[in-house]
């Protein structure tokens, strides 16, 4: 069968990516794909040339919701189905736009004919479309919230359910969830994450020869796509064939007690949270022993499931990389050999005699195979782990090494520049929020009206109706029956008379850094007391839902190491990264912010940023301001928090000074910005009441100075 889509025997390399789409293909019980990886690696091309691969599905003649002639679904809106011989078709390989609306994604009902009428008038969206077939989403990372639960929803119960107001509607809804994203963008959800039963990393080669066969194929298939489809019909047709057959023999391949206490054992080892885990590998290894064209399951079976199935699962938090240690696996495999293969123990003695105690097996083969990265935190009983611990702390060592990096744009007096040091333990932050209502994109942090929420009133609906305030619409109605001629006991409703439920719940909002690097902030169990507290607050946004950006400034100069993303990876390694000394231009910091919050004002204007200052106050350079030169760096910095108080700007100033005699800077900062100021210790949710709950507070507070200084001495 010609195709107008790059064939998928064509892909060049992405070996891990083909087989796991593969494996879905042969058994659709597996669970999907999550494809993550660098922009350009064919994770799309891939996905989209999987459908051509899929057997024919067998459907009822005219039903839109894709029921099986010898199942129909009972509660199908289509139904009831006669029995009957039914009508082969293509899978299809549906496409979730990340733009798209609820409506589209689980259908429109009518809600105007329903209530005059009584009738279920229902237009199908795109979880119907994919039942049976394939749900792709790019870009999944960047799905929104609403869209991310109600795909949750599907997945897990195998059915879409439409309600509004009373009238409700359901409808199957089993499909193969594919994905692809790159991380550099942000994140998924942790529920959204598991429900994917496979992960694939996906890199662009390195070989010159590869390379070039990549961009030969693409071009070719450019200049010409239906004759290069036609010559890849030969290897499609055996590709598709043996999925077929693999589907034919999977229930048939018997899973042993040996191969179930291997998945168990892995899962239990790499301390993988719930059952799924084990549930995909069983699913998984099964499917791969069919592709074999095996009726067991055996170890390779086993070790290849894990790796697919259990790199996405062991992430603790968003700063973890995903990755599986493939020593620790080979070692928990071991424990469980195969019962069928008994040649195996005589090469035993050969091993002793090559490598020598037992000790040098772990301790020389840190081989760092396909796919291995090392783990966080269960390799501690491997010997060679002590042995790498006194690399990785920087103590005494980092700061002897710091003149041998000196910093030429220090200036004069900017200072030498000292090394980077670790951040301390992460915490649970205190909740900070952007004062008013907003309207921006779906999260967790500040109040907004969102397409859901608890509901605050009624509207005239403005375009389609999606939420139906019914007591509002009755309401309106109500004074119109008799001159409407009502007769009997229903309602005559008429378009107007219908009110759109406004709600409110909570928005992502652009939280931006500005992190004081300068040679006061440089003291070690100071500097990696800070980095912990912007670590955490890094946490809390990935978790709200938030873009976040990062401004440093040191010596004479401010710069934007991050620019705003949703990847809270990439802000989380800039921070790692960041070297400290230097004068502090805390006014060219705070002027950067301002022009970089200007900028994404103009991007994206319904997100509202939230400022977060990190710093002890001080200012001894004016930095690369310009203009003003007769003014003192305190006072051009006390000018440019007022720039950005007068911009509506809501800020937050996390006052870093430490030791019995404090200044007080950081509060007087705290007050040209029209924010509230909490010290490190504050900024933890378990250590005080109420103190930066909400901006707002802070910002009614500053009004009158003794009562915000009262404030915060009571709560420390």
């Amino acid at each position: 069968m010609s195709s107008t889509h790059f064939p998928f025997s064509a892909v060049v390399g992405q070996d891990d990516l083909r087989l796991a789409l593969l494996l879905n293909a042969v058994s659709p019980a597996v669970g999907g794909v999550l494809v993550r990886g660098e922009k350009g690696t064919a994770k799309s091309t891939a996905v989209r040339a999987l459908s051509a691969l899929l057997p024919q599905v067998d459907v009822v003649p005219g039903c839109r919701f894709s029921c099986a002639p010898a199942a129909p679904d009972p509660s199908c809106p289509d139904g009831p189905h006669e029995s009957g011989p039914g009508a082969l078709r293509p899978a299809r390989m549906v496409e979730l736009p990340v733009g798209a609306s609820e409506d589209r994604l689980v259908g429109a009902l009518d809600i105007e004919r329903a209530l005059a009428e009584g009738v279920k008038a229902f237009e199908p969206g795109l979880l119907a479309d994919a039942h049976r077939g394939i749900l792709y989403v790019d870009e999944v990372n960047l799905l929104h919230d609403h869209l991310v639960d109600v795909l949750l929803d599907a997945a897990a119960m195998g059915a879409s359910y439409v309600e509004r107001e009373g009238v409700s509607v359901r409808h199957a809804a089993r499909f193969l969830l594919v994905g692809t994203m790159n991380p550099e963008e942000g994140e998924l959800r942790p529920q959204l994450l598991d429900r994917f039963g496979l992960t694939v990393e996906v890199a662009a080669s390195r070989e010159p020869a590869q390379r070039v066969e990549v961009v030969r194929r693409r071009l070719a298939y450019e200049d010409d796509p239906a004759g290069f489809a036609t010559r890849w019909a030969g290897d499609e047709h055996e590709v598709r064939a043996r999925v077929v057959a693999a589907r034919a023999l999977l229930p048939k391949v018997s899973l042993g007690d040996t191969a179930l206490l291997q998945i168990a054992a892995t899962c239990a080892g790499f301390e993988v949270d719930g059952m799924r885990a084990d549930i995909v590998m069983a699913r998984t290894a099964t499917a791969l022993a069919a592709w074999a064209g095996r009726t067991d399951v055996r170890k390779e079976d086993v070790r290849q499931a894990a790796l697919l199935a259990l790199p996405h699962r062991r992430r603790r938090n968003p700063f973890d990389a995903p990755g599986l240690d493939e020593d620790m696996l080979d070692r928990i495999l071991d424990e469980f050999p195969d019962e069928d293969p008994e040649p195996e123990p005589e090469p035993e003695p050969e091993g002793p005699d090559d490598s020598g105690p037992e000790d040098d097996g772990p301790g020389g083969g840190p081989d760092g195979g396909p796919g291995g990265t090392p783990p966080q935190g269960d390799g501690s009983q491997d010997p060679d782990t002590p042995a790498e611990s006194p690399e990785t702390p920087e103590t005494g060592e980092a700061s002897a090494e710091a003149p041998e990096v000196p910093q030429p744009a220090a200036q004069e007096a900017a200072g030498p520049e000292q090394a980077a040091v670790r951040a301390a333990e992460p915490f649970r932050t205190k909740m900070l929020s952007v004062p008013g209502l907003g309207e921006g994109a779906s999260g967790r942090r500040s109040r907004a009206r969102t397409a859901h929420g608890r509901t605050t009133g009624a509207q005239r609906p403005r375009g389609h109706l999606t939420k139906l305030h019914l007591a509002a619409t009755i309401q309106a109605a109500a004074p119109h029956q008799k001159a409407r001629g009502r007769d009997g006991r229903g309602l005559v409703i008429r378009k107007d008379d219908l009110r759109q439920a406004t709600r409110e719940g909570r928005e992502g909002n652009l939280v931006l850094f500005v992190v004081d690097a300068s040679g006061s902030m440089a003291a070690r169990q100071r500097m990696s007391a800070v980095k912990g507290a912007v670590m955490s607050l890094l946490l809390d946004a990935y978790q709200r839902r938030d873009k976040v950006g990062l401004i440093t400034f040191r010596g004479a100069t401010a710069e934007l190491a991050l620019p705003p993303t949703s990847s809270v990876d990439a802000a989380a390694a800039r921070l790692e990264q960041l070297p400290t000394g230097g004068r502090t231009p805390l006014a060219a910091g705070l002027l950067k912010a301002h022009e970089v919050l200007r900028i994404e004002r103009l991007r994206d204007p319904s997100r509202r940023p939230l400022l977060v200052v990190v710093t002890d106050g001080r200012a001894t350079s004016a930095g690369n301001v310009g203009g003003r030169t007769d003014s003192s760096p305190r006072e051009l910095a006390g000018h440019s928090a007022r720039l950005l108080q007068a911009g509506g700007v809501a800020s937050v100033v996390v006052d870093c000074e430490s030791g019995p005699v404090r200044l007080g800077l950081a509060g007087v900062l705290a007050q040209d910005l029209g924010g509230p100021s909490v010290t490190l210790d504050g900024l933890r949710a378990d250590s005080l009441a109420g103190l930066v709950k909400n901006v707002r507070t802070a910002v009614a507070s500053t009004a009158s100075p003794h009562s915000s200084s009262n404030s915060n001495r009571r709560a420390a």
